[in-house]
């Protein structure tokens, strides 16, 4: 072919033109441009299965390209396959194959990145190429949390919670009260229309702004995205009337218990029973004169006299 070329400057010329990939030599001759394809450039694989990145050659005049494949993950690059060799996590669990491709055994959640196929062909005018291959790795959810009041007051406000940390990718989140869907606003179904409550699909969240009797029932969570499914257990959430009446009768009862109570206080403050008398001690040094008898103290004597004797 080459030589047909080579006796046909006008075709060389027109191969030139018609393709990005060959260049003309000094002497108007065709020198091939190394090239690259992949058959899928977004592989989807469930997780612990395999996957084949493809980076096939479409044109090269190189007989022994270099090849090299590099992982981007978190603004990081890493080499794969360097050297001949895998490199770096994936050694063990991964091969080249046809020349150019990568496959990978038993992959994982952390294999999700972008992967780099570069290719140097020295013997061609265009030495370099690459491709970019994006692998999703999908991780099935597992069960989640969830969290449900037991008991709720009509007319009070009331959150559910639904967390599932282990699915690939993030999975959305989905309620049912006795074995029935609900939508993410429940003023959009007019099924709800005596509840108030909106679901937010990403978080998992069910928010009840004011709860009504019809809002009682059992509640479950699913959680799911393009892997897979899991589901909490039911649990019962339960929405009570207030007892005005009873709740009036025990203040009522409670401030005429408060009232007896201080009542006999003050009564026992009346008979005395709160007296501390301090007046024993006292009439022990001061005791009382018999009568008829008055006692005087001088200055001159150190005791006590009579002033008057005793009458008979």
């Amino acid at each position: 072919m080459a030589t047909f070329l080579r006796r046909n400057p006008f075709l060389c010329r027109l191969r030139y033109i018609v393709s990005d990939f060959t260049f003309l030599s000094p002497s108007g001759c065709l020198i091939g441009a190394v090239n690259l394809k992949s058959s899928n450039r977004t592989p989807v694989v469930q997780e612990f299965e395999s996957v084949e990145l493809s980076c096939i050659i479409t044109d090269s005049q190189t007989s022994d390209p270099r090849i090299e494949w590099k992982k981007i993950q978190d603004e990081q690059t890493t080499y794969v396959f360097f050297d001949n060799k895998i490199q770096g996590d994936l050694a063990g669990r991964a091969e080249i194959l046809g020349k150019t491709s990568l496959k990978i055994w038993n992959v994982t959640r952390r294999d999700s990145a972008l992967y780099r196929c570069e290719v140097v062909a020295r013997n061609d005018r265009k030495e370099i190429d690459e491709i970019v291959i994006e692998l999703t790795v999908q991780v099935k959810p597992v069960t989640p949390v969830c969290r449900v009041p037991k008991a709720v007051p009509v007319g009070k406000m009331a959150t559910l919670h639904c967390q599932e940390s282990e699915g690939h990718p993030r999975p959305h989140y989905s309620w049912y009260r006795n074995d029935v869907p609900l939508p993410t606003d429940s003023r959009a179904n007019p099924r709800f229309r005596n509840s108030s409550f909106h679901l937010n699909s990403e978080t998992g969240t069910l928010v009840f702004t004011a709860v009504h009797k019809d809002d009682s029932g059992q509640y479950y969570c699913i959680a799911s995205n393009d892997a897979g499914s899991a589901r909490c257990e039911e649990q019962e959430m339960e929405v009570y009337d207030l007892n005005i009446g009873g709740i009036i009768g025990g203040v009522l009862v409670v401030l005429a218990v408060l009232a007896l109570i201080t009542l006999g206080i003050c009564c026992a403050y009346r008979r005395g029973y709160f007296i501390n008398n301090k007046q024993d001690g006292e009439s022990y040094k001061n005791p009382g004169k018999p009568d008829g008898v008055n006692y005087i103290r001088t200055d001159e004597e150190g005791d006590f006299r009579h002033k008057s004797s005793f009458v008979i």
